[in-house]
């Protein structure tokens, strides 16, 4: 997309004035896009997005600037804008050096060689599935389909320079179900860092089919009870819990700023000793994954804590260099308009040894979580509060009725500190994670767990 020559140029420009670290970040986006609502296809969109980013470091100050313009005219205007950050004359000579990567995603049928009438049919399969399921209670379907592929270059004032590419395919299904007065929803997705072979190993009729029964059966479902009681959540149930209450928190920028609960404390006790937090940005098959961050950092697996003992942050170069230690390749952004921060990749609570189904009998009593929907934490405390998509009452240590309407509430802290057993399951789901106005793709993951006393809120009181 851009020569070497001219990616020294640009960062030579950049850096005329001083400053301590500039790199520039290139990249070629293409996207498709495929809506199905009503029984239809909505919408198919396809597009080129392409540009490059040039970011300039001096001291505690970042100048960033952007441009769509990939010839030399434009990015040597993006790198005159930052230069005004440094502080004094910087003469630089640069030679890059290629940086190989240490993990590689086989992707097997890439989505840009797969024609539109083909992904068409996917969807088509998704929402039919769904509908089938019962036509007369399933009222609504809504499935969208989604593949991205990304080229970047990376280059930078240290001599690095990275080329890799990202391909990622998502599948998604919300099914409406009703009846009488009642109405509920059920969702269910599929995604990774692979081309569209994604969907042979998650068929759009088994995605369909999965969110349509969740939808019908919480038509029969009876109010969640409310109270403190055990808890169990579900391999299935994914990482929200994880990825929210406590992944955040070891973002680096957020616990140097003092927004995190974490905040001071490696090396410390924060999560029972059965409790071991991973981020693993070279998984296979994993929504979040890459070979490179978005600053050039090779991947890497980085253990957050270990046998409940807080061991690292997720850092990117700028808040690395502040604590004086190396970037662990958490550095992402959502695109060239967009200066990168730390964030989480795939997020993941370690498996442990117990049996999932020994630990619902040894609940004796509580919910079964089994899907988790949204909630709100807060970073600086902990505090949680998440929605329940898909729960069950445990009586004497069985699996019983299904409940609606039921929220988890709790400190994500102090949950972790008293998980009493930890599953040798483990089970992922996937999404686009927010954060200072920027979407990445993540995965997180959790096996089952028990919780012995967690804050249920109901419309029931007491178990029926």
């Amino acid at each position: 997309m851009v020569e070497q020559a001219l990616l020294k140029e640009v960062l030579q420009e950049a850096l005329k004035n001083g400053g301590d670290f500039a790199d520039i970040f290139v990249e070629h986006k293409k996207i498709t896009g495929i809506g199905c609502e009503g029984g239809k296809i909505e919408r198919i969109h396809s597009g080129i997005e392409a540009g490059a980013g040039i970011r300039v470091v001096s001291g505690d100050s970042t100048a960033y600037a952007y441009t769509n313009d990939l010839g030399r005219d434009g990015l040597l205007e993006a790198a005159r804008i930052v230069s005004h950050a440094g502080g004094g004359k910087n003469d630089i000579n640069l030679e890059l050096r290629r940086l190989q990567p240490q993990v590689l995603f086989a992707i097997r049928q890439r989505p840009d060689a797969v024609t539109t009438e083909q992904k068409v049919r996917a969807v088509k399969a998704a929402d039919e599935a769904a509908r089938s399921v019962d036509r007369e209670k399933i009222k609504q379907v809504m499935v969208g389909y989604g593949d991205v592929v990304q080229k970047i270059i990376i280059a930078n004032s240290e001599g690095d320079y990275v080329e890799d590419e990202r391909v990622r395919t998502r599948l998604m299904v919300q099914a409406v179900a009703a009846e009488g007065e009642v109405i509920q929803t059920g969702y269910e997705a599929a995604g990774s860092h692979s081309g569209f072979e994604l969907l042979e190993r998650d068929k759009p009729e088994e995605i369909g089919a999965a969110a349509a029964r969740r939808a019908v059966r919480m038509l029969a479902a009876r109010p969640a009870p409310a109270g403190r009681m055990p808890v169990v959540l579900a391999g299935e149930a994914g990482g929200t819990m994880v990825h929210e209450a406590c992944g955040h928190g070891l973002e680096a920028d957020l616990v140097q700023k003092g927004l995190s609960v974490y905040a001071g404390k490696k090396g410390q006790q924060v999560a029972a000793e059965n409790v071991t937090v991973i981020d693993d940005a070279t998984m296979q098959d994993r929504y979040g994954s890459y070979s490179f961050d978005d600053e050039g950092v090779p991947a890497r697996k980085v253990v957050l804590i270990e046998n409940g003992i807080l061991k690292d942050y997720l850092y990117d170069r700028v808040t690395a260099k502040k604590e004086g230690v190396e970037p662990n390749g958490h550095g992402r952004r959502e695109s060239y308009q967009h200066k990168p921060i730390p964030r989480m990749a795939n997020t993941y609570i370690a498996p442990g040894r117990d049996d999932p189904r020994e630990i619902i009998r040894s609940a004796g009593s509580g919910l079964l979580v089994k899907k988790m929907g949204g909630g709100q934490v807060n970073t600086t405390t902990g505090d949680f509060v998440f929605d329940v998509a898909e729960g069950y009452l445990i009586r004497d240590g069985q699996v019983g009725p299904m409940v609606r309407g039921a929220t988890l509430t709790g400190n994500g802290p102090e949950v972790l500190r008293v998980v009493e057993k930890v599953g040798s399951d483990l089970g992922f789901t996937i999404g686009t994670c927010g954060k200072d106005g920027q979407g990445v793709p993540v995965s997180d993951a959790q096996p089952t767990l028990l919780i012995r006393a967690l804050t249920v809120g109901g419309t029931a009181h007491g178990e029926e």
